[in-house]
Order: structure tokens, then C-alpha cells, then sequence
């Protein structure tokens, strides 16, 4: 199994290294551009809740962000230092009293672009994977 990994200071601008880096993986694996289109979107918005959420825009903390190839599928894994969440009770954004609030809609955003995802230590790691064919 293959793993490359990066790791950013929480700051909103190095989102650009994420993109690139999804970039890369692209070329690497011959992505095509539906699983590409909805990986940066789904990593990129992972990658912006650790950011954000998980560490407090707080750029002495880092977050990781790993991609593994395993059997037709692509996974990255995104880790933050924060004190995680609970993401077992996450209010639903398409319900009536929430479409009007800004956040809420990252994680399910991911949920629906991505094939699986799967949180980990108290929310501090999320995982996305999607299926390469």
C-alpha cells in the first residue's frame, strides 16, 4: 500500500498545498475528473474543518493529511490536534431550522461526494475514500 503525506501549520491560506497535493495525486494515478472533482471538494472541506474547528485557526498546531491506495480504492485520512467532536450527533443542514445557518453543511458535503467516510479519535481524524472505478 502506497502513502504519501502532508502536513500543514493551521493557517486558511495553506489550503493551496492541499490542492496541489490532490493535483499531484491526479497525475500520479491517472484520476479522472468526476473522482477528482469530488475529492478536492471533500479534502479540501476536511482540511478546512481541521483548520478551522479542530484546531482554532491556530497555526502553531498542524494538520495531516495522508493518502493511501489500496485495491481500486483512494483514501486520504485528515488529522487534527484538536479536542475532536462529536460526530455521531451532527445536526442535519437540510432540515428547515438549519438551512439558514453558515456551517454545518462540510460534513455532508463529504458524505455525499465521497464513497465512504469514516471519523476516528473523538472526530480528531476523518477518512475518505473513493472508489477508482
Amino acid at each position: 500500500m502506497k502513502k504519501i503525506r502532508i502536513e500543514i501549520p493551521s493557517l486558511s491560506e495553506n489550503i493551496r498545498m492541499i490542492e496541489s497535493f490532490i493535483d499531484n495525486a491526479k497525475e500520479k494515478y491517472h484520476l479522472n475528473d468526476d473522482i477528482y472533482g469530488n475529492i478536492m471538494i471533500a479534502v479540501t472541506e476536511a482540511v478546512n474543518n481541521a483548520i478551522k474547528h479542530g484546531n482554532q485557526n491556530n497555526s502553531g498546531k498542524n494538520v495531516s493529511l495522508a493518502l493511501a491506495l489500496e485495491e481500486g480504492v483512494i483514501k486520504f485520512r485528515v488529522e487534527d490536534e484538536g479536542n475532536g467532536f462529536d460526530y455521531e450527533h451532527l445536526p442535519d443542514p437540510t432540515s428547515p431550522e438549519n438551512l439558514e445557518k453558515p456551517g454545518g453543511r462540510g460534513i455532508f458535503l463529504m458524505k455525499h461526494l465521497a464513497d465512504e467516510v469514516a471519523f476516528g479519535e473523538k472526530g480528531k481524524v476523518v477518512e475518505l475514500s473513493f472508489y477508482m472505478n
